[in-house]
């Protein structure tokens, strides 16, 4: 089967989207030809994969992101059979009537707590919706099938050779208020912890990292964004991981950390007892090549 997919970014150093490079790499060696169109294009090896992007990193308009979109789906379509929209339920609303035209399948992958008419229309359009997080939105559909995470357990692992620092605590993901990193920090000078942070900020997010940045001690650093290799290096030195995000979402940094070994400590009770294993990558691509037909 040829695949077309949808994405924000194609790029193995983005400090939040790195991780799909190598999930494009593995839909790469199950699918007959992989098609990629990004929002935005950064570095990437991916010699199996065509990406196309829709033009971000070159600062066009809106409206060319637009046209290219239109005219990728349409000049592509002998290459793909099936659409797998990964988290913009955007381009479902954007492209069905292409796509229904053409009797091309779509499979949406959205994983956010909340959503909205424009979901339910995107849900409604899709063949199937993949999520995994039991209080996503999109759970609540019998279209809907719940899906491992999609971690790389050959790559996030531990490592002999690195030495993992005592009393050390690590905070890793966005710098935003639903990470509730003031209270992560409030949590570290209670426990007497040496601590580092590490994450983007984005523009939307700057007054709250802004606030962070002044909460910082000589005891918690603030080490910025990390690419997937940083990130898996602090996961192996670290001895634990902290991770403050409420119920409602699952962060993937969660079974990252648990695979290099850190010890966890997490507010999220559906997190509790997941196991790595179930949530490979490896396994991913096995339950998706299952429902994608």
């Amino acid at each position: 089967m040829k695949l077309l997919i949808l994405t924000q970014k194609v790029d193995k150093d983005d400090p939040i989207l790195g991780f799909f490079h190598r999930w494009a790499e593995e839909f790469a060696k199950n699918f007959e030809k992989v098609t990629v169109i990004c929002l935005e294009e950064g570095e990437h090896n991916l010699p199996g994969v065509k990406v196309l992007s829709l033009g971000k990193e070159k600062n066009i308009s809106k409206f060319k992101y637009l046209l290219n979109f239109y005219r990728y789906i349409w000049q592509e379509r002998n290459n793909y059979d099936a659409v797998f929209v990964h988290m913009n339920q955007e381009y479902v609303l954007l492209g069905w009537k292409t796509w229904w035209f053409l009797g091309k399948k779509i499979y949406l992958w959205r994983n956010h707590a909340k959503g909205n008419l424009l979901t339910r229309l995107a849900v409604l359009l899709s063949h199937k919706v993949f999520y995994t997080s039991p209080q996503s939105f999109t759970a609540r559909f019998k279209k809907s099938i719940q899906m491992p995470v999609g971690i790389d357990t050959g790559f996030f692992k531990p490592d002999p050779m690195v030495e993992r620092e005592p009393n050390s605590v690590l905070f890793l993901g966005r710098i935003s208020p639903v990470k509730r990193v003031l209270e992560f920090i409030e949590w570290v000078k209670d426990n007497h912890y040496d601590a580092t942070i590490a994450g983007p900020i984005l523009p939307e997010d700057k007054e709250y990292g802004e606030k962070v940045l002044k909460a910082l001690t000589s005891k918690i650093k603030y080490v910025g964004p990390v690419t997937q290799e940083e990130a898996r290096r602090l996961y192996q030195s670290h001895e634990f991981y902290v991770n403050k995000t409420p119920p409602g979402s699952f962060d993937k940094t969660i079974l990252e950390a648990r695979a290099c070994d850190a010890k966890l400590v997490i507010d999220n009770p559906l997190a509790q007892d997941l196991r790595v294993e179930d949530h490979s990558l490896k396994f991913l691509m096995e339950k998706l090549l299952s429902e994608i037909s």
